[in-house]
């Protein structure tokens, strides 16, 4: 199977997705504008009815006849947990695998094998796995299997993300819509990123983070990207490929600060150095990719900070108390995304409509 992601990307989806419709969710551009935009207005209403306690238990009835298993072998505290809250919310009991010296790995089990053995028990697997590929690789895997069920990538190498993507995007509406609220619209023809400049900083070669939200971002016209980064981390060919392929406008930059005073939102990222071979990224300067208060007088009155986190030295701490720091509501909006994902593969989003629909007036 390792000749899959070597596909047109275009095949890819195909093969990913049943009926025209998301199966498995793997990859960035299985999301058309459509889409992102359906699972922004479910996230908004479900945070909505959460709000009282006869909308939360609405809610925990919603997928009580389902279950989950988080198969998390790489590291994380914010997916993992987002993922988790996500399926307490709908009422989805779930169990995790992190660490497979408690499992049949340690006997000789292939994780082949025990993706099978997990598809026995549950309705969704969500994958986080340190090599890439591995999550595309299993929902093909399962497609050819009698009981094939939903593989989510909940962090893949260093090759996708595409639920932090989704976060990312969700989090951008929020805040670039004239109101929350707005995302509950589907009659409106306006695209909130026109005009808007969008600032990708710090290891962008390796950040899988900024690889899936281009994707997401390259479906709205208009859109300006900027990619700051030293040489060694600059974002690879395939972002560029693809962004050239959707005539987005996007530039490589060298110095933050020449920058920022442009930009509606910047994207910080750390040094991506588990992935180093050797260290080849220890001496590389980095002191033009760090986010300061200094900037601060020079930042748009509503620019938009974002860090898929965790974080080290490239934004300053003195900025958290800064109200355009929107790195820590970027880990509650992943919980209501992802809730509103969950819920969509399902086929559980109308009945959330629905309910909101009922209860509530817009």
């Amino acid at each position: 199977m390792d000749e899959l992601p070597t596909l047109p990307t275009g095949r890819r989806v195909k093969l990913l997705n049943q009926n025209d419709r998301l199966f498995h969710v793997i990859i960035a551009q299985q999301f058309d504008r459509e889409l992102i935009e359906h699972l922004c207005r479910i996230a908004e209403m479900t945070r909505a009815i959460h709000d009282a306690r006869a909308g939360a238990r609405f809610l925990n009835t919603v997928l009580s006849h389902k279950r989950a298993m988080l198969y998390f072998i790489q590291p994380s505290t914010r997916t993992f947990l987002s993922f988790t809250s996500a399926c307490q919310i709908l009422g989805m009991p779930y169990n995790d695998v992190r660490d497979t010296s408690t499992s049949s790995e340690v006997k000789g089990e292939t994780e082949d094998d025990t993706i099978r053995v997990l598809s026995q028990y549950f309705d969704v697997i969500i994958v986080r796995h340190p090599q890439e590929g591995f999550a595309e690789n299993m929902a093909h895997m399962l497609n050819a299997m009698p009981r094939n069920i939903p593989i989510v990538n909940g962090g893949s190498g260093k090759d996708q993300h595409p639920t932090q993507a989704l976060l990312d995007i969700y989090t951008l509406y929020r805040n670039l819509l004239p109101s929350p609220l707005d995302c509950l619209r589907h009659d409106h023809d306006h695209n909130p990123f026109a005009g808007k400049t969008i600032a990708f900083v710090g290891d962008l070669k390796r950040g899988r983070t900024v690889r899936s939200l281009s994707y997401l971002l390259a479906r709205y016209p208009d859109v300006r990207m900027l990619f700051v980064a030293p040489d060694e981390l600059q974002i690879g060919e395939d972002i560029s490929a693809y962004l050239d392929r959707h005539d987005v406008n996007y530039e490589y930059k060298a110095d933050l600060k020449d920058v920022i005073a442009d930009c509606d939102a910047v994207y910080m990222t750390r040094l991506q150095d588990e992935h180093d071979v050797a260290g080849e990224s220890k001496n590389i300067d980095l002191s033009r990719f760090v986010l300061t208060a200094d900037m601060a007088d020079r930042f748009r009155p509503k620019l938009i900070i974002m860090h898929p986190l965790p974080r080290r030295r490239e934004i300053d701490k003195r900025l958290d108390a800064d109200p355009r720091a929107k790195y820590f509501d970027q880990v509650r909006n992943g919980m209501w995304i992802r809730t509103a994902l969950m819920a969509y593969l399902f086929n559980a989003d109308g009945t959330i409509l629905d309910h909101y629909h009922s209860y509530y007036s817009y």
